[in-house]
């Protein structure tokens, strides 16, 4: 293993371990953009990059310049309810836990040749409801975003070692909008006072991510990086056309916990992205024709699907 490798490996393990612990300014694009990274956590203050890295994420998805493919599969997802472990504040968000040791809660199909491992997933979102999002679409923020972690247990043995590598992890992401009382939320909103605190750690069972995802199946698939150190370039994203709603009062809830531990100065845990990247050389794909540049709320078209049993 490399200098570089080894580094980051050792960031990572600090990241993770997770394993082994139970007002708005103005309307422009570029201005909310200055002012929502104006008051950034530490972890994505400085402009954190790898030596070399090509593949950065998020991006800002542009409708005209993503390209459909045919040949995207139907992405077919199946979670084990009893899978789910704990839910964790890490000191930057909350992390909902599972047991990957078996393939009892796996993605498979869309852009991935292997199936991945459901390992956690874990929020994005804003201080206010103009930002929060990590991904944009054509320059609009959302108010947060979901994040689904996945990894390659076919090829790899370990989860700290699939995310070291390109094909490693699989994410996929969903944008939350301010509409409706989501009812699937409202079981994790629920218990979220009770991880207030950073480190704290509490026992939540018998959940079912899927709830959580949009009926629509269209997506768009690139290939990226993670959003918080290491930033290895190991992911294949694959991010939801169609938002899901989320009322008020559940936004509210994730911007009640604290980036702090209990006993130090209470800072709330809001703003919780990092900065777009530059899109560089890639290509953004889609499963989806574009029909209607500006309605990411279009009927699903084409062959796609998506499968939960």
């Amino acid at each position: 293993m490399n200098g570089v490798k080894a580094k980051a490996l050792g960031c990572l393990y600090q990241q993770l371990k997770s394993l082994r612990s139970p007002a708005r300014p103005c309307s422009l694009a570029a201005c909310s953009r200055k002012n929502r990274n104006a008051a950034l956590h530490p972890l994505w203050q400085s402009p954190l990059t790898i030596p070399g890295g090509t593949r950065q994420s998020p991006i800002n998805i542009q409708w005209r310049d993503s390209v459909y493919d045919p040949f995207l599969k139907p992405l077919k997802i199946s979670y084990d309810p009893t899978t789910c472990l704990h839910i964790w504040n890490n000191g930057y968000s909350f992390l909902v836990e599972f047991d990957d040791s078996t393939d009892r809660s796996i993605i498979v199909g869309g852009p991935l040749e292997n199936q991945y491992r459901l390992k956690q997933f874990h929020f994005h979102w804003g201080a206010i409801n103009d930002w929060g999002s990590e991904h944009t679409v054509d320059s609009k923020f959302y108010p947060a975003e979901l994040h689904l972690v996945h990894w390659n247990a076919v090829e790899y043995p370990t989860f700290e070692e699939a995310v070291m590598e390109g094909n490693g992890l699989a994410v996929i992401g969903v944008f939350l909008k301010l509409g409706a009382r989501h009812e699937g939320l409202q079981t994790l909103v629920d218990a979220l006072p009770a991880v207030k605190h950073k480190d704290t750690v509490i026992e939540f069972d018998v959940f079912d991510p899927s709830c959580l995802l949009p009926s629509c199946p269209d997506y768009w698939t690139y290939a990226g990086s993670l959003t918080t150190p290491p930033l290895t370039e190991s992911v294949t994203w694959i991010i939801k056309k169609k938002p899901i709603e989320v009322d008020e009062d559940q936004l509210e809830a994730f911007r009640m916990l604290l980036f702090t531990s209990d006993g130090e100065e209470e800072k709330r845990m809001v703003d919780n992205f990092r900065p777009l990247q530059p899109l560089m050389d890639r290509t953004v794909r889609s499963s989806f024709q574009v029909r209607h540049l500006l309605d990411t709320e279009a009927q699903p078209q084409g062959h796609a699907e998506q499968v939960r049993p």
